[in-house]
């Protein structure tokens, strides 16, 4: 585990304020929330399209000793709330630049939490989030989230590379196991919708301490 330690947590759309109480009463000073959609893992709810719901992504960003504190009180925070209310995990940062000052990530031996596995990104042209996801499900991936993003291509960039740029973009956020990593690229990879040059990227990053919020039973 590095000195900084990215605690990401995904509710419900409105119920960010649970997460970011719990933070503070334990130690954060503060964190970001975004807003992105939900896509369920079951593929039948899915294509009805009752399972899209909006959802609220809040990135905290703690140092090593408050870390556990931080994630524990938003475990505990949540308990009580529904079943499958929501995700929480972890996701190492080297640096942190904060006043104007530059702090580098030191390496801890023997982190707390455990590290089976991975979140993968997926950028790809407004629309085919839903696609990609469909392509993940099949490969072992269960739900995911999804965040409206815009790609930052000039005009003059599109016609020097001689492609067409989508500036609408959206970002998939699934969380796999390791071993279902390499299923899960692949699966995406045959996409008609990434195949061309400039129509999106996926990218893994390892996360620690990743489980469900909510009641358990």
């Amino acid at each position: 585990m590095t000195r900084f330690t990215l605690v990401v947590s995904i509710v419900p759309h409105g119920k960010a304020d649970i997460v970011s109480d719990a933070a503070v009463n334990a130690g954060s000073f503060g964190g970001t929330v975004a807003m992105g959609r939900g896509i369920s893992a079951n593929s039948f709810v899915a294509a009805l399209g009752l399972a899209d719901s909006a959802r609220d992504i809040v990135y905290i960003l703690t140092e090593e000793q408050t870390t556990k504190a931080i994630y524990d009180a938003i475990v505990n925070r949540c308990a009580t709330a529904k079943r499958d209310f929501g995700i929480i995990f972890c996701i190492a940062a080297d640096s942190l630049l904060k006043a104007g000052v530059i702090t580098k990530g030191e390496r801890v031996q023997g982190g707390s939490m455990e590290n089976n596995d991975v979140l993968i990104t997926i950028i790809l042209n407004k629309g085919y989030a839903d696609d990609a996801m469909a392509a993940a499900r099949k490969a072992g991936a269960g739900g995911g989230t999804v965040i409206s993003a815009r790609g930052t291509a000039r005009e003059d960039d599109e016609k020097f590379f001689g492609m067409h740029i989508v500036p609408e973009k959206e970002m998939l956020l699934i969380v796999v196991s390791t071993e279902k990593k390499d299923a899960v690229l692949e699966a995406v990879q045959g996409l008609e919708c990434l195949s061309q040059p400039g129509s999106g990227i996926a990218f893994c990053t390892p996360v620690d301490g990743f489980r469900l919020l909510g009641k358990k039973k």
